[in-house]
C-alpha cells in the first residue's frame, strides 16, 4: 500500500499537481456533521471519527478565542420525507436525520456558543442549496479551516465546492474521520493533490493564536 501511494505521488507530481494554495487573509472554521448519528458505529460512524471529534474540540477553542466565524454542518430532512433527494437511495437511513432527531443533534461536547452558524443541508456539500457562500461573503473569509466527517463524504463534498466558490480550503487531517481507513487515507491524498492544502489541528492552532483579525495579512 505504501509503495502504491509513493507511485502514486510521482505520477500526481509529473502532472504537476499538488501546488499549494496558501492561507488567505481571513479565515473561517467549518466542522462538517460531528452530530450523534455520525459518532454511532451503528448508524453512520466508526473509524477514527471519534478520534477526529476530540482532536477538532482544541481547534474549536483557538478559533472561539481568535473570534473567526465559526460553522456547524447537519444533514436535515423534514419529518414527512417531502424534500428527500437521490442521495436517501444509496443511503436511506440519511431521511432518519430530521430536525428533531436525537441522531441528528450536534454533539455536546462542541457547546455551539451564540453567533456560530448552523448550516442544515440535504446533500454531502455544505453549499449545495444553502446559505454557506453568502454568509462566509458577508463576513469577509476567503479561507475555510475544515474538520468534520466523512473525509469520504461531506467533508470531501465540502472541500470541493468550498474551492469552486473561491475559498481555500484548508483541510484539517487529524481533525477529519471516516468509517473506514482506506477510504479516509485515500481522499486525504487526493484533495491535497487537486483541491485542498493539508494542515494538523496543532498547525490550525498556531495559526490562530498568533493570528490578528484586525490586520490585513500576506497569503504564504
Amino acid at each position: 500500500m505504501v509503495r502504491r501511494m509513493e507511485d502514486a505521488a510521482d505520477i500526481y507530481h509529473q502532472q504537476e499537481l499538488g501546488r499549494t494554495l496558501g492561507r488567505g487573509h481571513r479565515p473561517a472554521l467549518i466542522v462538517v456533521d460531528f452530530v450523534e448519528g455520525f459518532l454511532d458505529p451503528d448508524m453512520f460512524g466508526g473509524g477514527n471519527i471519534p478520534e477526529a471529534l476530540e482532536a477538532t474540540l482544541p481547534v474549536l477553542e483557538a478559533a472561539r478565542g481568535a473570534q473567526i466565524p465559526i460553522v456547524f454542518t447537519r444533514i436535515v430532512y423534514a419529518e414527512d420525507g417531502s424534500d428527500r433527494s437521490l442521495w436517501c437511495l444509496k443511503a436511506p437511513r440519511l431521511a432518519d436525520l430530521t430536525e428533531s432527531a436525537p441522531a441528528s443533534q450536534l454533539r455536546p461536547e462542541l457547546d455551539r456558543q451564540p453567533g456560530e452558524h448552523v448550516v442544515r443541508k440535504r446533500h454531502a456539500s455544505a453549499f449545495l442549496g444553502t446559505d454557506l457562500a453568502a454568509w462566509l461573503t458577508e463576513r469577509h473569509c476567503d479561507t475555510l479551516l475544515i474538520a468534520g466527517c466523512t473525509t469520504s463524504g461531506c467533508v470531501r463534498g465540502t472541500v470541493m465546492d468550498g474551492i469552486g466558490h473561491g475559498f481555500r480550503p484548508m483541510l484539517l487531517s487529524d481533525c477529519t474521520g471516516d468509517r473506514a481507513t482506506g477510504p479516509h487515507d485515500a481522499n486525504l491524498f487526493d484533495m491535497q493533490q487537486k483541491y485542498a492544502d493539508l494542515m494538523t489541528g496543532a498547525d490550525a492552532i498556531r495559526w490562530l493564536t498568533g493570528w490578528n483579525r484586525d490586520a490585513p495579512q500576506d497569503p504564504q
